[in-house]
């Protein structure tokens, strides 16, 4: 609305001008230039959260984790990668029940997106411009090479988005509550609560919401941490936007992979790519369950490693 009455408002400029008297034109008054708004200082909430992942990211960093390379110097058998991929792929890291989501590993069906994921980026106020800026950089190239490893349209889109990243401080994400009501997507309270309660060892979580008997992702949101430093917020866009593509699991046996909860890679690995090749092969269908999946999973790792096992 307020584009559009801009629009207006510079058109009856200009019809003035073309009807007003003969003479001298009066000067232009100079240009208006937008001054960009400083975020709000940070709170002391939120500056001890950005002490403490500063102190964590150091720590990982001195014990040679958060590798940044890919991992091609570690062996993968077609053998591991089935496994890997079943473990990761086929069971979920959290269940719920009557006292709302608690961590237990249970097996779960094949479920993946159908529909193109139009993945929208929302910060809170307190994130920086410039801050927002490279954040939106980095996901952008980190979903056009998602879309190239599966075949499957994944991008960002401000219209109709199925898939939103929230950036946001510690009382931002507190009061995240309303906002994610407002996506009208179907978020239940518990999972609201486990994101307006997020504990200080998470440092970012993602949930999908899929059909119970399509199984299929229709919608997802992740739940970034501003606080993050550099390396663990770029490591926290690989795993939560690739875990919310369908592979919801995190297994200790997974190396090399992000889906590992050792932090030993920060980002997306060979055999992690491996796995979203497989994960959104045509062979594959939504609802598969471990055993149905298993010789097909086998047969993908073969011709992907080329014959190996």
């Amino acid at each position: 609305m307020g584009r559009v009455r801009i629009k207006f408002l510079l058109t009856g400029a200009a019809c003035l001008a073309l009807t007003g008297c003969i003479g001298t034109p009066a000067p232009l008054p100079p240009p208006v230039v937008a001054v960009p708004v400083a975020p709000p200082e940070p709170t002391p909430k939120s500056a001890a959260a950005a002490a403490y992942y500063a102190q964590i990211q150091q720590a990982l960093l001195r014990e040679g984790m958060l590798r940044t390379d890919p991992g091609s110097e570690i062996p993968v058998s077609a053998d591991r990668l089935t496994e890997n991929f079943l473990r990761i792929a086929l069971y979920q890291e959290f269940t719920r029940g009557r006292g709302g989501i608690s961590r237990a590993e249970t097996a779960s069906p094949l479920t993946r997106w159908r529909d193109p994921v139009r993945v929208a980026v929302r910060f809170g106020a307190s994130v920086p411009i410039d801050k927002q800026a490279t954040d939106r950089a980095r996901i952008a190239s980190f979903l056009a090479r998602l879309s190239q490893i599966t075949g499957h349209p994944i991008g960002l889109a401000d219209a109709a988005p199925n898939f939103w990243v929230f950036i946001v401080s510690e009382d931002e994400r507190e009061a995240l509550g309303p906002d994610l009501q407002s996506l009208r997507i179907g978020i239940a309270p518990d999972v609201i609560q486990a994101v307006t309660q997020m504990g200080q060892t998470t440092y970012c979580s993602v949930f999908a919401i899929s059909g119970s008997e399509s199984h299929l992702h229709r919608h997802a949101v992740a739940v970034i941490r501003a606080e993050n430093p550099d390396l663990l917020r770029l490591s926290c866009f690989h795993e939560e936007i690739a875990q919310g593509l369908g592979l919801p699991n995190d297994s200790p046996r997974a190396r090399p992979s992000i889906f590992n909860d050792d932090e030993e890679f920060a980002l997306l690995t060979d055999q992690d790519e491996l796995m979203l090749r497989i994960l959104y092969s045509p062979e594959l269908r939504p609802g598969m369950t471990v055993d149905e999946a298993r010789p097909i999973v086998f047969s993908l790792a073969r011709r992907l490693l080329g014959g190996e096992s």
